[in-house]
């Protein structure tokens, strides 16, 4: 499939259709059905939880420290006993945000190496939040704009939080009803879709093809002005995007091709990566899936199955089976 750039946009947004009409619907053939967790790597678990929930609205639903036998399915080993925080959208979902305390990378700078790039949150008004934002800790980077160069009716606007975290705060703002965005339900949402840099974004597509049944949809060059911003070129520089719609409408993956020069992330030995550390996404079972395990299963989630993977970015996968 062919489209020009004008369509690219419209039809992807924020990453997202704005018609589940249109190409690139819901996979119902893929393995992982929604987003369960985001996972953020923090030098300072506090400061996450102040921040989330002072301006986005999220409340605690657990602080614990984190197991060894939850560290050593990670394949992170230096997170056993380390404090970590689950969040909630004031909306009561079960989409959830998890801070996890990492030691701290010198110079990590976000939205320069592969990975797990930035996650998108559905809000209401991009433009409201943001007037409240303004006086937040949390830095501007992009937005608040329409996709596509106002083409599309999907808007956003994009902050980086206290760990060097990505967000996309992204809205339908044409019929709702229509959109294979979810409603945001209050001001501030759930996680809806997750963004994957690599070098490749054809091969990154196809291992989660092979691994899960993803359909292979296509991929696009684009300008990306806030991550040639992050990587010091100009505004109108090209990055390869592609996406991949999981199970249950309102969740999808972005991936991003990153150019020669950048690789995987830098990580404290035995920690989880710092900023957009890890996604959790929700599978029927675990034994449908082709991938390579860091170990055998646990039962730490209320008895469900859980294990994790490596991806070919160096992005770190967990897997929770739960039959939806």
């Amino acid at each position: 499939m062919k489209l020009s750039r004008k369509q690219f946009l419209t039809l992807a947004g924020a990453a997202a259709l704005t018609k589940p009409s249109l190409p690139l619907a819901q996979d119902t053939n893929m393995v992982i059905s929604r987003i369960k967790f985001v996972t953020i790597g923090a030098p300072s678990v506090d400061a996450v939880e102040r921040w989330y929930t002072t301006w986005l609205g999220h409340r605690v639903v657990e602080k614990s420290t984190v197991s060894k036998e939850m560290a050593s399915s990670w394949g992170t080993p230096a997170a056993a006993g380390r404090p970590f925080v689950l969040l909630q959208p004031a909306t009561g979902e079960d989409v959830l945000i998890r801070a996890v305390e990492v030691e701290p990378v010198n110079g990590y700078k976000a939205m320069t190496t592969w990975g797990w790039n930035s996650f998108e949150i559905i809000v209401n008004d991009p433009d409201d939040l943001h007037e409240r934002m303004k006086t937040s800790p949390f830095r501007h980077v992009g937005g608040p704009a329409n996709l596509g160069g106002g083409t599309s009716s999907i808007r956003a606007v994009q902050y980086v939080g206290p760990a060097e975290e990505v967000l996309y705060f992204n809205s339908e703002t044409g019929d709702r009803s229509e959109s294979a965005l979810p409603d945001p339900g209050e001001d501030v949402g759930r996680t809806n879709i997750v963004i994957l840099a690599s070098g490749s974004v054809d091969g990154t597509m196809a291992f989660y093809s092979a691994a899960f049944g993803m359909s292979k949809g296509f991929s696009f060059p684009t300008p990306v002005p806030i991550i040639a911003k992050a990587q010091g070129l100009p505004d109108d520089h090209s990055f390869t995007m592609g996406i991949g719609r999981l199970r249950e409408r309102g969740n999808a993956i972005e991936f991003d091709g990153y150019p020669e020069g950048t690789g995987p992330r830098p990580r404290a030995n035995g920690h989880l990566p710092q900023g957009n550390a890890m996604v959790t996404f929700n599978v029927d079972s675990l034994d449908a899936v082709n991938v390579n395990f860091v170990s055998a299963p646990i039962t730490e989630y209320g008895g469900k199955r859980s294990a994790v993977f490596t991806g070919p970015a160096g992005e770190i996968v967990e897997l929770i089976e739960e039959a939806r």
